[in-house]
């Protein structure tokens, strides 16, 4: 650990026994007014005091621990419940609530024609030729089975 960012520039030469038992003031950036505060309302004078203040180490417990803490049974529960009250499912016989939940545009995909693309769709042209003498797919009987 560099020390010099740690404590003031007069306390660079000393190791950390001797930096328990100096005054608060020599850790850089803590000025004689809040280290009279820290004496006046906890009794506080050097750095090892300050050290073993309860609150700090409390303090210091708690930022540790949240840092390993997992989500709360509780807010998970309450996030599936959340998940499962939006998550909506619709009987496929209805078409009208299907439809009504539908948010999302869609292009619908090309349409074929059913009368010529059929499995049947030459056995079919091919009756109707015989029993009409024309091809009677198409509005007017212009198409052939596999031209769609």
């Amino acid at each position: 650990m560099n020390i010099d960012i740690i404590v003031n520039d007069t306390h660079h030469d000393k190791c950390f026994r001797e930096l328990v038992d100096q005054p608060v003031t020599c850790l850089r950036g803590m000025t004689q007014q809040q280290a009279d505060a820290l004496r006046d309302a906890f009794g506080i004078n050097t750095i090892g005091e300050l050290a073993e203040l309860k609150a700090v180490k409390w303090a210091r417990a708690i930022r540790t621990m949240a840092t390993a803490e997992s989500e709360p049974s509780a807010n998970v529960a309450k996030e599936a419940l959340i998940d499962d009250a939006v998550e909506m499912t619709f009987p496929a016989s209805d078409p009208v609530s299907i439809q009504s939940s539908i948010t999302r545009i869609e292009v619908a995909p090309e349409k074929v024609d059913a009368s010529s693309d059929h499995q049947g769709a030459a056995a079919i042209e091919a009756h109707n030729r015989e029993t009409i003498g024309c091809n009677a797919l198409g509005p007017g009987g212009d198409k052939t089975a596999g031209a769609a």
